[in-house]
């Protein structure tokens, strides 16, 4: 018999006080530069918005930087941070969207197309949300159905033959669990998708881009590199989720979350990334276009490495990069 894992028990409550008082401030001070911007011209208020200018600069740094793991699951599912439509249209270019996995439906919570990186065809594939409540819908929440998933294994073997890299971006809070998914199949979906991905024979690249959830997630992240955003989080259930199992109470999701080892820091250490992107000032939703520059270099030194390597040679790292994941104990018989 083998045991996955060992518990890790709940760390010192967060002071939540001294974090709302930080940011308060950090909120004063801003709306002491946009006051002070009305003024530029004049010599002394010239000298005082760059004072402060630097001062607010230095409490969000630092306020970022010591961030708690529920406060980054918070700023992980921030409604303006980019999506993998956002992603598509800053990094890719001639993009064409597939549709369909060819037996059911369209499911719109994943898209999946090809499209070229630096003048490289490459195959794209990422969960999509709303920013609005139709979109939301439209969407569902980036929950996908079994569907989605066949439609994400179909692109995939259409790069696979015609050797094109694949580049994922994960962003869900988990697979869809309605009845519906169930009847279709989704536990089966989501088996053959890391099934079948574990043996692609093209260079595969991952990237956390918001919240990774269970195998709703997994399911699209097999790769021979995965990397994660700053502030994003990778965990087999919701801080949540983890909080009403464990105490029947999912008011205690910010212990969970610390509990849990979700942070893109914790990852690195357990070998589960294997790089973690940096993010602008203030998070990925502040400026999109600079979370995506900091994302592309990372992107194009990997998919250059990895191209160069021979195709056994490839499977055979990715094989042992996910069996090393997790300690296991042999027990006997």
């Amino acid at each position: 018999m083998s045991v996955k894992g060992k518990s890790t028990p709940a760390g010192p409550p967060v002071d939540r006080r001294k974090e709302l008082d930080r940011h308060k401030e950090i909120e004063r001070l801003e709306k002491d530069v946009e006051e002070l911007r009305h003024l530029a011209g004049d010599e002394d208020a010239d000298a005082e918005l760059e004072r402060l200018r630097h001062q607010v600069a230095e409490l969000r740094r630092e306020f970022y930087t010591h961030l708690g793991a529920w406060q980054r699951a918070q700023i992980a599912r921030h409604q303006q941070r980019p999506y993998t439509l956002d992603f598509i249209g800053l990094l890719f270019t001639d993009f064409i969207e597939l549709h369909g996995d060819r037996g059911y439906a369209d499911d719109k919570a994943i898209v999946a197309g090809l499209a070229k990186f630096h003048g490289r065809p490459v195959a794209v594939i990422g969960h999509q949300k709303g920013r609005d409540t139709k979109q939301r819908l439209v969407r569902n929440f980036g929950q996908p159905k079994p569907e989605g998933y066949r439609k994400a294994l179909r692109v995939m073997q259409l790069a696979a033959k015609f050797g094109r890299p694949i580049i994922t971006f994960i962003d869900t809070p988990g697979a869809y669990p309605g009845i519906d998914a169930e009847e279709r199949g989704q536990g089966e979906a989501i088996a053959r998708n890391l099934r079948e991905m574990a043996r692609l024979p093209v260079p595969v690249i991952v990237t956390v881009t918001g919240e990774g959830g269970s195998g709703g997630a997994l399911a699209v992240a097999i790769g021979d590199r995965v990397n994660i955003l700053e502030n994003s989080f990778y965990s087999v259930i919701s801080p949540e989720g983890c909080a009403s199992i464990i105490w029947r109470d999912s008011t205690k999701a910010e212990t969970a979350a610390e509990a849990m080892k979700i942070t893109a820091k914790d990852l690195k250490e357990l070998g589960i990334v294997d790089e973690i992107v940096p993010e602008p000032e203030g998070g990925a939703h502040t400026d999109h276009d600079a979370a995506a520059r900091y994302l592309e270099e990372v992107l194009d030194r990997q998919l250059v490495a990895l191209t160069q390597q021979p195709i056994r040679e490839l499977l055979g790292v990715r094989y042992e990069k996910f069996r090393r994941m997790g300690q296991y104990f042999d027990l006997g018989k």
